[in-house]
């Protein structure tokens, strides 16, 4: 008796690669908007130059050395480390927000998967031509114009990867300088380290997985059913209207008029899988709402072109609900938002984002802190003086070398003994512990239980902090 031995199957499926055809729309055009805006930012606020005293003329610089970051005028030290968690919090909430309300749509126009991916497919069609051309290249055997062509591809390719993790670095010093050293060899070895990962990571990611990436790499695309609600937009097909009773044909003879594919029970769709061609995730969207589904709306341009071509309605394809589409006659998509989840989400977002640009709007430009020195609590000195000793911690957290006076209100003259200079000056982002002495008379002590110390910047006098601490002596030292 034979026995069948089963083929073993592979652990993981073969990636065929999905060539995609160029569409003319209205989220296309919103989409080529959004990638020059999103590359005019990353690639040119490194070369942006913001007149800054003391510093590199830079607009956004990350200062790792001296630990402060320069975004313009504000400049974020260590102790902000509260306005990235906000900034986090509001990243999140907003792209749950924007999920719950028109599904993907991150994903399709701001992601920089999506961004990346779609300047590669641009040089990958002007070198190698449209979809057609492109997949006989692929077919065709190695020769001349195969080689030329694609080594000219991934070459535009390695190139703009390279840019790409060049001008992050670039953000981490003076770009004109940074730019200098690194091709003379005199960087810092990070700085080699960080390009060369990011080039290859880029160039992978955008241009050898491309919709890999979306559908195993990153997790969103998982979990975003878990946000969708029947009445979220998301990319959709029209089913009863595409196949009606007697599904999709081709506008053959009479086929052609509307009406009479209507009369006869066919759907508006002809079935020319433009739809499919243009998908950079490779799906047909006629099977329904897909994991793998960016919502970059393109598939909606290329049906609307054919529905034009034959003189059909448009909207075969749209943003829609489910809500909406299970219905007998679909009213107009429009936006659900008076949802418990959504808004809850916008009440979020709202109070955070405040919160942040509170904390913003309200920062000072040095911090302070003014402890007493507790052992021990107070000193009797040999004529009969008491003395308190202080410990203040100033920061600078301003662009720019600053210098404090450091002075008392509520003493007598000449109560105030400091060590140094009643002038401080602090380097900006630096910290510095100046020690401050009070000695009072016996006779005093009653007098002046509590006082202030008053710090002023010289430069702005009207930002000075006032601290109320209090003088510890015999009768109140308990």
């Amino acid at each position: 008796m034979n026995v069948g031995i089963e083929e073993p199957r592979a652990l993981y499926q073969k990636r065929i690669p999905i060539v995609t055809r160029s569409v003319k729309g209205r989220f296309r055009n919103f989409k080529w908007g959004v990638m020059v805006l999103a590359y005019a930012v990353f690639f040119g606020l490194p070369w942006l130059p913001w007149t800054r005293h003391g510093v590199a003329s830079q607009a956004v610089m990350f200062d790792l050395a001296e630990r402060r970051f320069f975004i313009f005028d504000l400049v974020m030290y260590p102790q902000n480390i509260i306005w990235l968690a906000l900034l986090l919090f509001i990243a999140a909430v907003a792209l749950f927000f924007a999920t719950s309300l028109i599904g993907r749509a991150f994903c399709g126009y701001f992601c920089f998967q999506t961004l990346w991916t779609d300047i590669f497919i641009w040089i990958e069609k002007l070198i190698q031509g449209e979809r057609p051309a492109r997949i006989r290249l692929q077919r065709q055997p190695w020769n001349g114009e195969k080689i030329l062509k694609l080594s000219a591809t991934h070459g535009l390719w390695l190139l703009i990867s390279f840019w790409t993790g060049m001008t992050f670095v670039l953000y981490y010093g003076y770009a004109p300088d940074l730019l200098v050293r690194f091709f003379t060899g005199h960087a810092a070895y990070a700085a080699y380290v960080t390009v060369f990962s990011l080039t290859l990571t880029t160039y992978a990611a955008a241009g050898l997985m491309r919709e890999q990436i979306c559908a195993y790499v990153c997790p969103y695309g998982r979990f975003q059913s878990v946000m969708y609600d029947p009445e979220t937009l998301a990319v959709a097909y029209d089913a009863k209207r595409g196949d009606g009773s007697m599904g999709r044909a081709a506008p053959r003879a009479e086929l052609k008029i509307h009406e009479i594919r209507q009369q006869k029970g066919y759907g508006d769709c002809i079935d020319c899988g433009f739809c499919v061609q243009v998908c950079p995730a490779g799906i047909d969207i006629r099977d329904g709402l897909q994991y793998r589904c960016i919502s970059c709306g393109l598939c909606i341009d290329a049906c609307n072109t054919i529905m034009d071509s034959v003189g059909y309605p448009r909207g075969l394809i749209r943003y829609d609900s489910e809500a909406n589409l299970a219905q007998s006659v679909p009213a107009k998509p429009h936006i659900h938002w008076k949802r418990i989840k959504v808004v809850g989400y916008f009440v979020a977002l709202s109070v955070m984002t405040g919160a942040l640009i509170y904390s913003i709007a309200t920062r000072t430009n040095f911090e302070h802190d003014v402890q007493q020195i507790r052992q021990p609590l107070y000193v009797v000195l040999s004529n009969g003086d008491i003395r308190n000793r202080y410990q203040i911690h100033l920061t600078n957290k301003s662009g720019a070398d600053m210098e404090y006076r450091i002075s008392t209100r509520g003493l007598p003259p000449g109560a105030l003994d400091m060590d140094e200079s009643q002038t401080v000056k602090v380097r900006s982002g630096n910290s510095v512990l100046v020690q401050a002495s009070i000695k009072l008379t016996p006779q005093q002590v009653g007098k002046y239980p509590r006082f202030d110390f008053v710090i002023t910047p010289v430069s702005e006098p009207d930002d000075r902090v006032v601290e109320q601490v209090n003088f510890y002596s015999r009768t109140n030292g308990q």
